[in-house]
């Protein structure tokens, strides 16, 4: 999968997904975005957000676009780096809500995990996968090794899987599930830095 030169802008908009380093949490944060788009009029987005707001937001000169598409649960094998939005269940497992497959020249980007804004209780993992093995109805449990820890995850038959791939501002059309990281303006509105665009009918899914 050529990445070429659309790789930082790639890059940079999984950073934001991912986890925040110690300098950049110094600074004002994005917010996501999360919903369909309802129009795009010039310089101005108007997305509907899942909370069901209509958010507008103003389009960077300098945003970036990256396409999640869908990808097969048998794609991920021990030695994959990806990453898994989960939650814990009653008996103590972590279930997994999301996976996604980082592209390998992406490896290692925001490893570790941390908490996630996704669901209540849901945390990000971003990590190698160790070992696999089958779970009940036709699942897998993955264990996810990272610098200084692990986690144990288990995949459902239904758990969306997805990757990345370039993207451009093309594809925000009326209808487009997105994820947008959005950043205050001074005069108070929202400017859109970078924005994952689901191919296909996708929802975004982390």
């Amino acid at each position: 999968m050529a990445f070429c030169s659309k790789l930082p802008l790639t890059f940079t908009a999984l950073a934001l997904i991912a986890f925040s380093s110690s300098a950049l949490a110094e600074q004002p944060q994005p917010s996501r975005v999360r919903g369909a788009i309802q129009a795009v009029d010039g310089e101005t987005v108007t997305i509907k957000s899942r909370e069901g707001a209509d958010v507008n937001l103003h389009i960077a000169s300098s945003m970036g676009v990256t396409g999640v598409a869908k990808v097969a649960l048998a794609d991920i094998k021990v030695g994959s780096f990806i990453g898994a939005t989960s939650v814990p269940e009653p008996d103590g497992t972590e279930k997994a809500v999301e996976v996604h497959v980082f592209p390998e020249n992406m490896r290692g980007s925001g490893e570790g995990s941390q908490p996630y804004d996704l669901l209540p209780k849901s945390s990000m993992t971003n990590a190698t996968v160790d070992r696999t093995k089958a779970a009940a109805n036709d699942g897998q449990s993955l264990t996810l090794k990272y610098k200084g820890g692990e986690k144990k995850v288990v995949i459902g038959p239904d758990t969306p899987v997805v990757t990345f791939v370039p993207g451009d501002k093309s594809e925000l059309k009326a209808g487009a599930q997105v994820i947008a990281f959005a950043t205050k303006r001074p005069d108070g509105s929202l400017e859109a830095r970078r924005m994952l665009v689901g191919r296909d009918g996708i929802t975004p899914p982390m």
